[in-house]
């Protein structure tokens, strides 16, 4: 055996460095994660089995469902060349990576059996489904939903791979779609004959051998490594993460999503890959609406189930402030009814897990996925959902998604709005609560750093009306002292970019608020465009006096403004611009015509009157005192929700 596991690791490390797939360094992590999780499972017990296995075995036993592959696992992301050239490794009998799976745990019955699992696959989706595409004839389903032929073509005389094109169709030399010659029982004969009567000066005898070694890429065999289902689940998920640290980016929801898929309460009852599909749908249709008819169209069956009814609602949906994608589903879920925030934690209670003895169990696994479909119920209601978005989200005066870039922040804040609604809380008071909630997680970075543990504790402390209210009073006291606005918030104000939740808290806060745009009387801020921003001290300005780049692009000499407004100003000093807007000349688009509409809108702002009079050596002074100012802004914004 350990000679077996250095000869696949030798092999794995080669295929990656020589560059024969697009992600060489996926496979050298995957060699080390093979080294580690292999050596250690041979040392101690087998953790893992190598199999040669012949690809249409592969190919018969995902159709069988003995392999699960969720039909909307991952949209297929391949492009056709890497399908053709595939087909032509396999040709050539070049090495085409393994497939790793993972034999779902074994569960106890009531009656003291145990239950076997089907096999989920951990790597190689993409592999598979090309194979079932180019050899089965397949239709595909991409990024959008759509279900799509690859078809390949092959020349026998050049043995040359093509995507099939009009040429290879129309072209006599041509088998314009190889899955027709993998059906078990092809007539190879009569084709042969055929061939060679098409086309002049080849024999048979050629094109037979040739034939026959195109239609032998089905008995190709492909390496097999099956992880035991004795493995530790958090090991599994560790082994599942490392091996997709490259390539395609795949996270702990994705290795979740196909765990959730193989679940059955019933034999054949697909129970799992219908939640699987719900979420999926769910988060798909969030983004694009307009695909609605086409997921009916591709998938009749799923259309008419009680989960499909439940998200119908999003055909219409053409607010984009909130969509979540599978993984903030999962993670709000865990929390709401598993009060958990690993998603770790959360596959092992969908496997069953017992975590005092260790032990995967049916009742546990059967009990996880009710709540799991009680918590994607909860998640996906119109009213709850178009509530936290409009009373919490837009509430607290977000408009643009591009103003919540702080994700698990507002995870976090869903996952308690729904949370409230369990607990029979006053909804105008959880409105509030969870408003000023979210702003506290903005303002301390809790969202940040080890949040699933404090989400796991702050979601536990909440069981009855009431609880919530003396959790933010507390956090109040000790995150937000009169310390906290004068010092450290300032401080945090003296960022060299906006792209931070400060920026986009003070954005919402102008909004909330219903400040005026910069220099001006009649444009809210709200009405601005998200990226009508620019600097208040011109960054040219400040160039020609000797300010770079981490100097003239802080937090505090950003501001909204009207693009007119802005290119009018162009690279005057701010003393120069803002006494043209107050003299009879005034061209710079500006309606303000006096010093105290001026210093109103500087109010409007958190803008100091020092910048009346401002030069360039006046700079450094002025981002201190906006800072100052910005945080009294918050301050009075956060007592607002």
């Amino acid at each position: 055996m350990k000679y077996l596991v250095r000869d696949v690791i030798y092999e794995v490390c080669i295929f990656g460095f020589v560059g024969r797939h697009s992600k060489g360094d996926y496979y050298y992590i995957l060699a080390w994660a093979l080294f580690l999780g292999c050596y250690n499972g041979y040392m101690e017990d087998t953790k893992f089995s190598l199999n040669q296995t012949p690809i249409s075995t592969i190919l018969a036993w995902v159709e069988s469902g003995a392999i699960a592959i969720p039909e909307i696992q991952r949209p297929f992301v391949w492009m056709s060349w890497q399908v053709r050239d595939l087909m032509d490794s396999l040709y050539q009998g070049y090495p085409v990576g393994y497939i790793i799976t993972w034999q779902n745990p074994d569960v106890k019955l009531k009656d003291g059996s145990t239950s076997q699992g089907k096999r989920i696959l951990i790597d190689g989706q993409q592999r598979i489904t090309a194979l079932r595409a180019a050899i089965s004839g397949l239709d595909v389903i991409d990024k959008k939903y759509k279900k799509k032929r690859i078809a390949i073509s092959f020349n026998p005389l050049t043995e040359e791979f093509r995507t099939r094109t009009v040429s290879t169709i129309r072209g006599k030399e041509w088998i314009s779609d190889i899955a027709e010659v993998m059906v078990n029982g092809y007539d190879t004969l009569t084709f042969v004959d055929e061939y060679v009567a098409r086309n002049p000066g080849t024999t048979r005898q050629e094109i037979n051998s040739r034939l026959n070694r195109l239609i032998q890429i089905k008995n190709k065999q492909i390496g097999e490594i099956q992880l035991s289902p004795s493995l530790d689940i958090n090991i599994v998920n560790e082994i599942f993460v490392r091996i997709n640290a490259s390539g395609v980016n795949l996270s702990n929801a994705d290795f979740a999503m196909s765990k959730i898929a193989v679940y059955e309460k019933d034999p054949g009852d697909e129970m799992g890959m219908k939640l699987r599909k719900f979420i999926d749908y769910f988060a798909h249709l969030s983004v694009a609406p307009e695909q609605f008819d086409i997921i009916k169209e591709n998938d009749t069956e799923f259309a008419k189930t009680d989960y499909f009814t439940k998200i119908s609602w999003l055909k219409n949906e053409t607010d984009d402030l909130y969509d979540p994608s599978y993984n903030d589903i999962i993670r709000v879920v865990g929390l709401t009814q598993f009060a958990r925030g690993k998603l770790g934690d959360i596959v092992a209670l969908l496997s069953g897990r017992n975590f005092e003895t260790r032990q995967d169990e049916k009742e546990i696994a059967d009990e996880s996925f009710r709540k799991l479909e009680k918590g994607l119920y909860q998640f996906t209601n119109e009213n709850k959902f178009k509530h936290f978005v409009q009373n919490i989200l837009r509430g607290s005066g977000y408009d643009e998604p591009s103003m919540l870039i702080a994700r698990n922040a507002v995870n976090y804040a869903y996952a308690m709005y729904l949370r409230l609604f369990d607990i029979g809380e006053n909804h105008a008071e959880a409105n509030s609560l969870v408003r000023r909630l979210l702003a506290i997680s903005l303002l301390t970075g809790r969202h940040s750093g080890s949040f699933e543990t404090k989400f796991e504790q702050d979601i536990k402390r909440i069981q009855n009306p009431g609880d919530l209210a003396k959790f933010v009073a507390t956090l109040e006291k000790q995150e937000l002292a009169d310390i906290f606005w004068d010092s450290t918030l300032v401080d945090e104000l003296d960022k060299p970019t906006i792209n931070n939740p400060f920026w986009h808290m003070f954005v919402a806060a102008q909004n909330k608020l219903l400040k005026q745009g910069f220099l001006s009387k009649n444009n809210i801020a709200r009405d601005l465009a998200t990226d009508d921003v620019h600097h208040i001290f011109p960054k040219n300005y400040l160039v020609k006096h000797g300010y770079d780049k981490t100097k003239y692009n802080r937090i505090a000499n950003f501001v909204h403004l009207r693009n007119d407004i802005n290119i009018s100003v162009g690279d005057l000093a701010p003393r120069d611009y803002l006494n043209d807007i107050l003299s009879s000349k005034n061209d710079h688009h500006s309606d303000i015509t006096g010093e105290d509409e001026l210093k109103s809108n500087f109010s409007d702002n958190a803008i100091p009157i020092l910048l009346m009079k401002a030069v360039a050596v006046d700079y450094e002074e002025f981002l201190k005192q906006r800072q100052r100012l910005m945080a009294k802004m918050l301050k009075e914004y956060y007592r607002s929700l």
